[in-house]
This record gives C-alpha cells, structure tokens and sequence, in this order.
C-alpha cells in the first residue's frame, strides 16, 4: 500500500464518484413511485456496487473512499436531498474506507463489510422522514401533491427506518458479489482475494 494520494488518485476519484453518482441517481429515480421508496435501500447500493467495486481496484491509499463519500453527500445535497445526508455521508464513508484499510484494500471480507458500511450513507437521506416527518411533508406535499405525500407517510411509519437500514445491508453486500462477479477480471488483475 502505498503513502498519500497523488493526482492519478484524484483523477480515479473523481471519475468513479461520477459514474457512481449517475448509476445511484438513476436508480434513485424510482422513488418517484412513493411504493419504490421502500425499494430504493436495496436498490440504489445493489446496482452501485459494481461502479464502487471497479474503485476499489485502483484504491490503494486511505482517504480515497473517504473523499468519495464526501463529494457524493455534497452532489445529492446539491440536487435537492436533506442536508443531514452530509454529516452521515462523511461519517460512514471514514468508517468504511477504516474498514476496507484494516484489510489493505484487497481482503474480500474487509471489502464486503467495508462497502456495507460506506453505504449506510444512505440512511441519511431517510433522517426527514423520521425525525423532521412533519416539516419534511409538508416540503413533499407542496411539491408532489397529497396523494404522493399521504401514501408515502403511509409506508414510512416510524419503525421502517430499522427496516430501511436492514435493507441497505442487504442491498450493498449484494452490490459487493454483483461487482465482483462483473468485474472478476479486474479483481484478479489488482490481487484481490
């Protein structure tokens, strides 16, 4: 593993969080549908995971996940998300590239449970439906109408939230093996194991 981050790293960084970024949004876009937004924790992480897995082949200093994180926080805040996203943004994505470090970028299982925790940032864009509902609804509702508030209030009583992060595990070590399958090659190649 080799010491700080050189312009190479910067260029990778910033190449991968914008397709990384484009294949989230997409994907994001079905929350549209008040039902898919239930759908979106499994997901946004399940399809992602191959742009994040092709990263981690060239991620050998720690920092890189970490700026990633930080630059995909500020882009969905830029493009209407809640605020809150950012602190847990920044936070889960340090402990995820904590987490992919202690296994020096290359050990599968560091890999698998370090993708996880990198997107749990995720979880922070669901803060306004639990713990600011009314002010949050009430944005929703003047933009997208009752019915679209109403049904999503509806699916999203307290207790989802659990359900939600839950379901972002699933979505992301599901993300880790769909990358990996798609990208075999490329893991041989970096001495992924």
């Amino acid at each position: 593993m080799k010491k700080g981050i050189n312009a190479k790293d910067l260029i990778n960084i910033g190449l991968f969080t914008a397709i990384y970024f484009v294949v989230f949004f997409a994907t994001g876009m079905l929350g549209y549908i008040p039902i898919m937004m239930l759908a979106m924790p499994v997901l946004c992480p399940l399809v992602a995971g191959i742009p994040f897995m092709l990263f981690l082949t060239r991620v050998h200093t720690f920092g890189m996940v970490s700026i990633m994180g930080v630059i995909l926080s500020l882009l969905m805040v830029l493009t209407g998300h809640p605020w809150q996203l950012i602190p847990v943004g920044i936070v889960m994505a340090v402990l995820g590239d904590l987490v992919l470090l202690a296994g020096e970028y290359r050990g599968w299982r560091s890999i698998r449970l370090g993708y996880v925790v990198f997107s749990e940032w995720l979880a922070g864009l669901f803060i306004p439906f639990f713990f600011m509902r009314d002010h949050y609804f009430a944005g929703i509702r003047a933009g997208y109408g009752d019915a679209y508030a109403d049904t999503l209030m509806a699916l999203t009583p307290p207790w989802v939230l659990v359900l939600m992060i839950a379901l972002i595990v699933v979505g992301a070590l599901g993300g880790a093996y769909l990358g990996k399958a798609a990208l075999k090659k490329h893991f041989k190649r970096a001495g992924i194991t």
